[in-house]
């Protein structure tokens, strides 16, 4: 009997072992570890477009009105058009260039300019729309709108970021198709000539495509994308249901030490940013503001403290903990977990594969996420349209977040002291088996 337990306990444990490599293999995939490196280099953009909108909208009608508050407001204006508005313009060629340096391509920069170029010839080259004073639309050629650089191309931005770059890098590998010009020439010339065939061809299959779908199909790429991909992707990734479970399952990863991104960064950051600044965007023009769930909301509602809403469990272990080490840990913790930087709990706690820990760092996240969301359906408190960073303090952080609603404090508040309730018997009953 006793080797037939030993036998499945082993079983068990193999099967959360492959489970585990699985999804480190899956983290370190070279087009998704690109994907998080590229988004990495521009969330600053994103962050100073948050502030933009704060500081045009909350801030200057408290100095400024009239006239003199328009005037004001182009400052916020040209900054979210130098951000948000060509969202889909940085992430492709950004995408290009740390997927090609991850793999080690000679050229990286070659890879961004082949991305941005492709990026645009996939685009429409007639428009339409409206111009200032008119009530209908108008169609104008040769020309690039915000809405096609911006939110609604980000995602057709990343699918030419990777496709493009591959097949960059694959056509300029073949010998036969480089240009050689010697030694005694510049090494930038070098470079450019070398890759000039690949770079004609690449650029001239995704032409092609571009002609095919306007004069067969009277489409574009970007719409092709945006309709069949990223909105059923969004609309499913993005609901209630799919972003706890995503989340979810993020948070067990971090539980058995990978990193919550490995998940979070393919299937759901994306979305989640599109969604944040059609949300900045609408608000920053006084439109009704479209997305509920969104890269401000789950962080300031789901991350308190950090991943696993890890504020709560140190705030129990300071009121009711028993064990020394752990109010040790909590000590230390405290101050970087202001922050919502949380490794010195999950890792010296710990909270990774410690069982009873694991239950409420998986689920209280979800939790706050529903709360905060079903606050916001009844119209408790309003929808998140700042881009806030990651590492700004609860409490202040619902209140940046929603644009200065002090109710979404109330409602990040209640999580914290709620959180910490439901951290407590799992906090004993880790601190029992300690003791053993």
């Amino acid at each position: 009997m006793n080797n037939q337990i030993q036998t499945e306990s082993t079983e068990k444990l193999s099967l959360l072992d492959r489970f585990t490599m699985f999804a480190a293999k899956l983290g370190n995939q070279i087009h998704l570890r690109s994907l998080r490196d590229a988004f990495a280099v521009i969330m600053p953009l994103f962050i100073l477009a948050g502030l933009a909108v704060l500081v045009n909208n909350v801030v200057f009608p408290w100095f400024f009105k009239g006239e003199m508050l328009k005037n004001v407001q182009y400052w916020g204006t040209v900054i979210t058009n130098g951000t948000l508005n060509i969202s889909g313009l940085l992430i492709a060629p950004m995408i290009a260039y740390c997927l090609s340096r991850n793999k080690s391509y000679k050229d990286p920069l070659a890879s961004a300019v082949i991305s941005l170029a492709t990026l645009i010839i996939i685009m429409p080259n007639t428009v339409s729309v409206i111009p200032d004073g008119a009530k209908q639309a108008v169609d104008v050629s040769a020309v690039l709108t915000f809405t096609n650089i911006g939110t609604t191309g980000m995602f057709a931005g990343i699918i030419v970021g990777l496709v493009s770059t591959e097949l960059f890098m694959k056509i300029s590998n073949i010998k036969k198709l480089q240009i050689n010009l010697g030694e005694n020439i510049p090494p930038a010339v070098g470079k450019s000539f070398s890759v000039m065939i690949p770079a004609i061809l690449v650029l001239s299959f995704f032409g092609i495509i571009s002609l095919i779908l306007s004069v067969g199909f009277h489409t574009n790429l970007i719409s092709l994308v945006s309709t069949m991909i990223q909105e059923p992707l969004r609309k499913i990734n993005t609901s209630l249901i799919g972003t706890v479970v995503i989340y979810s399952i993020g948070n067990f990863l971090f539980s058995v030490g990978i990193h919550q991104s490995v998940v979070n960064g393919a299937l759901l950051d994306p979305l989640l940013l599109a969604n944040m600044n059609e949300n900045m965007l609408a608000y920053a023009h006084g439109q009704a503001i479209p997305h509920i769930i969104n890269s401000a909301f789950v962080p300031t509602f789901g991350m308190i403290g950090g991943t696993g809403s890890t504020i709560s469990l140190i705030i129990a272990t300071f009121l009711f903990g028993r064990n020394k080490a752990s109010k040790d840990i909590a000590k230390l913790a405290t101050a970087p977990g202001i922050f919502n930087i949380n490794e010195p709990v999950i890792f010296g706690y710990p909270i990774v594969f410690n069982i009873p820990m694991m239950i409420p760092f998986v689920l209280l996240p979800a939790f706050g996420i529903i709360i905060a969301y079903f606050a916001t359906v009844i119209g408790f408190m309003s929808k998140c349209v700042v881009y806030i960073p990651w590492t700004t303090p609860p409490l202040l952080s619902a209140y940046l977040a929603t644009a200065g609603d002090w109710r979404a404090v109330i409602v990040q508040l209640i999580i914290i002291v709620g959180g910490a309730f439901f951290y407590l018997p799992f906090m004993k009953i880790s601190e029992r088996i300690n003791q053993l």
